[in-house]
């Protein structure tokens, strides 16, 4: 009884004490992300994706390259528009020779600062399917903050990741469990990590929850900028026109309403559409409903 207690005691004391797991399904904190700088960054060949948009590319020896730090080997980088609302983003890297090209993710704002990253682990392998290949897959979830006109994906492989290898499926295996027969015994082949291989990247706008904000969120502008000077010649001073009606101030009720489905919306992950409410809320005569939404997505509202 005494022995069971102690190794129960010390199963717990080992649990306890025992790192726990990413999640794979979350980006990872990006002050972990390998250290680019900012002069590389804005030398690499960015190539424009305008969703929706998909595309395989291969990446060999006259790809462009990144040997920096943790990072080695080819690279992909590419830039979407930040004004299409959320974006999702399937990238997968397809097994080819037993070989394999472990891709990790670094999303870079509209001016080149780290936002999220996405290491190798946040794209699991993947068996071959009836359409598909072996391959290393994962999706992200993207919303490009307001104010911003293009994000930055860049794709590498690193050090670490080259010393790995990926376990595939035996062709015969997967055809035999696609047809319903019994799985043969026979060992699976390994494909080792290498600097080239081939990606699939599909890019579309979506309207979905659970995307990762990109860049910092700005209010607009309180006062209207200054124009000096005029490229057109003067004119003879016309009559002032009559001032506007101004807008009905927004009932205080009408008012809750716009804010509470604001902040439920963004509190959902449904910026869309706590977008839509905040602009109908303006149109309407509201003066809350800007600093609500933008207290709501910082996590003040």
């Amino acid at each position: 009884m005494k022995k069971n207690l102690l190794s129960l005691c010390l199963s717990l004391a080992l649990t306890v004490g025992a790192p726990l797991a990413a999640n794979a399904d979350t980006p990872a904190n990006v002050s972990v992300a390998p250290a680019i700088s900012a002069a590389t960054l804005q030398s690499l060949p960015w190539q424009p994706l305008q969703p929706p948009v998909s595309q395989e590319v291969k990446l060999d020896a006259v790809s462009p390259q990144l040997i920096q730090g943790e990072i080695q080997g080819a690279i992909a980088a590419y830039t979407l528009p930040a004004d299409r609302g959320s974006l999702e983003v399937t990238l997968s890297s397809l097994a080819k020779n037993n070989s394999l090209y472990a891709p990790s993710v670094l999303v870079l704002d509209e001016h080149l600062r780290p936002a999220a990253y996405y290491p190798s682990s946040y794209f699991p392998y993947q068996p071959p399917g009836a359409m598909s290949s072996d391959r290393l897959e994962g999706t992200l979830k993207l919303t490009p903050a307001l104010g911003q006109k293009q994000i930055y994906l860049l794709v590498y492989t690193t050090r670490q990741d080259l010393a790995k290898t990926t376990q595939l499926t035996n062709p015969a295996k997967a055809y035999a469990q696609g047809v319903g027969n019994a799985v043969p015994d026979i060992p699976d082949p390994i494909a080792g990590h290498a600097t080239t291989g081939t990606l699939k990247l599909k890019v579309t706008a979506e309207q979905g929850t659970g995307n990762v904000m990109i860049g910092m969120l700005q209010p607009a502008p309180t006062v209207a900028p200054v124009v000096v000077g005029s490229t057109a010649p003067a004119a003879v001073a016309a009559p002032a026109p009559a001032p506007e009606k101004p807008a009905e101030p927004m009932l205080n009720d009408t008012e809750s309403y716009f804010n509470n489905g604001i902040k439920q919306a963004v509190k959902a992950g449904d910026i869309d559409k706590a977008l839509k409410l905040m602009n109908e809320a303006e149109k309407l005569g509201s003066t809350t409903a800007r600093k609500t939404f933008i207290s709501s997505v910082k996590g003040k509202g």
